[in-house]
């Protein structure tokens, strides 16, 4: 059996349950182009998650992608964060636009709204925020800011499904909220991703693009690219979303333990508890401060690793750092976001995780203090 423990794991339904909600598919032999399931899915989606109106892509990066797209964002710059996964910056550059990059808090690692009005130009058409390992924007700030000039709010909401603040679905905020499905989030379609708007002219606009553009036999008013999700991932989505509490309140329970053991801790700091935020428990990241703890995020990382148990550099390195943008971009222009990049690692996070395992993990981090 294999002993290893990974960053995380992918919450999976049993087969019998996937298979029984199979078989509508297998009858009907409808398995993609937004078959039965697929429908299905998103009016769940749309009931759990507190919006009016949702659309489903194969991941999340097409969500952020094409909802640039449907928000007629054709050119100009875009005000986002280099501490996120390279996914969004990759989306902000596909759609033709040019990103300029704003540090973070470094309390809660999101946007710093206070920076945010220093890099808006002539230029500037729309601020993405990310809600980083479910800490959650400073959303009233940066909608402030964005009703003053003018500008559409994109939030990357990859890491907050399931999230309410102050009793409201975290998708119903900004013009667009786009959530990942991914196999290594709270909630899995194995694939997937969706965008939560409430214009209806979005989601029209959305259908089409994701769909090749095409709008009916004879007419192709987009140019776009085939994103749609499949009847399977579907599926997934429908029984996955069936457990998706009890998935969260395991990671509660798993969170705590690491709290028991971590919180406090002279050079280690954890992620902070959000007021007004109802958490899913994504993500268990710690910073370390090599002078207080004694040890570096890198030698954590390495005694870890040493005994199978895996833990993630995230986000390391911050997009600007990345091969493909360090010669565009200068990282030092967002110290904090770099600072905590080189310093933090998210540690294994998932319900299956054993609490004796959360024990263990904890006493190899705590044996790294000299």
């Amino acid at each position: 059996m294999d002993k290893r423990i990974f960053v995380t794991k992918p919450f999976i339904p049993d087969l019998d349950e996937y298979i029984e909600e199979l078989k509508e598919v297998w009858g009907n032999r409808w398995i993609t182009n937004m078959g039965p399931k697929h429908e299905e899915l998103k009016e769940k989606l749309k009931d759990y998650l507190g919006v009016e109106r949702i659309e489903l892509f194969t991941n999340g990066h097409m969500a952020i992608e094409l909802s640039l797209q449907a928000l007629g964002l054709t050119e100009g710059e875009v005000i986002t964060s280099p501490f996120t996964f390279i996914s969004t910056t990759h989306a902000i550059v596909r759609a033709g636009l040019t990103p300029v990059f704003c540090d973070i808090d470094p309390t809660d690692f999101t946007i710093d709204p206070a920076q945010i009005e220093s890099h808006i130009t002539e230029k500037t058409v729309a601020i993405l925020p990310i809600h980083v390992y479910g800490n959650i924007c400073h959303i009233e700030e940066i909608q402030e800011i964005a009703d003053r000039h003018g500008l559409k709010v994109l939030y990357d909401a990859a890491h907050t499904f399931g999230e309410t603040y102050k009793g409201k679905g975290i998708g119903s905020y900004g013009d667009v909220s786009c959530f990942s499905f991914h196999a290594t989030k709270v909630y899995n379609t194995a694939e997937g991703g969706g965008a939560c708007f409430k214009d209806p002219k979005i989601g029209e606009k959305l259908q089409f693009i994701k769909d090749f553009g095409i709008i009916d036999e004879e007419r192709i008013g987009y140019t776009g690219p085939n994103a749609k999700m499949n009847e399977l991932c579907a599926v997934m989505g429908i029984c996955n979303l069936r457990h998706v509490e009890e998935e969260i309140s395991k990671r509660g329970a798993i969170t705590a333990r690491y709290r028991e053991h971590l919180e406090g801790v002279k050079g280690i700091r954890l992620n902070p508890v959000n007021k007004d935020v109802k958490s899913n428990h994504a993500y268990f990241p710690a910073v370390f401060d090599k002078d207080a703890f004694g040890s570096d995020r890198n030698d954590v990382f390495d005694a870890l690793r040493k005994e199978d148990i895996g833990a993630r550099k995230y986000f390391y390195p911050i997009t600007t750092a990345t091969d493909c943008y360090k010669d565009r971009f200068d990282a030092d222009e967002t110290p904090i976001a770099k600072q905590i990049s080189e310093s933090v690692l998210s540690l294994p996070l998932y319900g299956d995780l054993a609490l004796e395992d959360v024990d263990r993990i904890c006493r190899i981090i705590l044996s790294c203090s000299k």
